[in-house]
């Protein structure tokens, strides 16, 4: 069964791969480029896969400003699912729905899930489905449009071939691990380049696969060799890194601000492999200097396997 609308102007897309940013504002703004590349009106249903904390809710609200989701990050219930009351009926329908697969199974079974959202795309509304792997199998056909989220975020327009969620699910949930580790320990960078450097404020933040990146206006005399140490002294305490409130996270005892403080390893310890590139990267055009810090050691995650033409051969 399948309402999809013709979309053979975009056969051609098979995925694309994003750096997914560590804080909120950075996110919203990827979110919205990849709203105006990937998403056309005519699209019904959005898939969303990510593991916990890997800022799927906020790349919702960047993909679909104004949406009101069924349930945030918490856990906690913001309204009651309104697709489950759809009617093409009712001239105040909503056009847009939003329902979190996982949190909906506590309280119905898939059946019930699976007609809703049946219901909704089969009069022309769109539906966005958080931890849409979970849905699948049961609804018995794929996203128009698929959004994973790890330490990039994959874009994919499946075909009879896939990207199928599995494939997609199994990357983001082996990737988060670094985005994490990178988050921390971009942080705890920045946190000992201001206390104990004076560097109040980079200019700015940016990423690198397994990694991150702090800009500068002006090359700062730093001894990177001394800065590193310094980090690895704090990772090797085993210092516990938690939300402190709104847009805060503590690091042992220090609390600074923070737009992402559910995208963190749980401790310093748990950052893998820290290491600065030992002289700052100058960007000749922008006049800007890179400080580039990298986590964890290089894994192959399985891009290449996410399309199934095992039956072609």
């Amino acid at each position: 069964m399948s309402y999809y609308a013709d979309t053979t102007h975009r056969e051609t897309l098979v995925y694309a791969t994003y750096y997914a940013p560590h804080g909120r504002i950075r996110l919203y703004d990827v979110a919205r480029e990849l709203s105006e590349k990937f998403l056309s009106p005519t699209d019904l249903l959005i898939g969303i896969i990510g593991a916990e904390g890997s800022g799927k809710s906020t790349l919702i609200k960047g993909l679909f400003p104004g949406l009101e989701l069924t349930n945030d990050d918490d856990g906690i219930n913001v309204q009651p699912t309104p697709l489950y009351h759809f009617s093409p009926e009712d001239p105040f329908s909503g056009h847009t729905f939003h329902i979190d697969v996982r949190y909906e199974l506590a309280f119905h079974q898939i059946y019930k899930i699976v007609e809703a959202v049946n219901n909704a795309i089969s009069h022309h509304r769109r539906v966005i489905v958080e931890h849409f792997d979970l849905l699948y199998g049961a609804l018995g056909y794929n996203a128009q449009v698929i959004f994973g989220i790890g330490e990039e975020i994959i874009v994919a327009r499946p075909t009879v071939f896939g990207p199928f969620p599995k494939s997609i699910k199994s990357i983001v949930h082996r990737t988060i691990k670094f985005r994490r580790m990178a988050h921390s320990a971009e942080d705890l960078t920045y946190h000992i380049l201001k206390k104990q450097y004076h560097y109040v404020l980079a200019s700015g933040h940016s990423d690198v696969k397994q990694g991150f990146v702090l800009t500068f206006a002006h090359k700062p005399d730093i001894d990177l060799a001394e800065l590193e140490r310094k980090v690895l002294d704090v990772i090797a305490q085993d210092v516990a890194i938690t939300a402190v409130g709104e847009d805060r996270i503590s690091i042992g005892v220090d609390a600074m601000p923070c737009t992402g403080t559910r995208t963190h390893v749980k401790s310093s310890g748990m950052i893998e492999n820290y290491r600065l590139l030992k002289d700052f990267k100058f960007d000749p055009i922008t006049k800007e200097y890179y400080l580039v810090g990298l986590v964890g050691k290089k894994q192959v995650v399985g891009y290449e396997n996410m399309i199934d033409t095992s039956h072609l051969v």
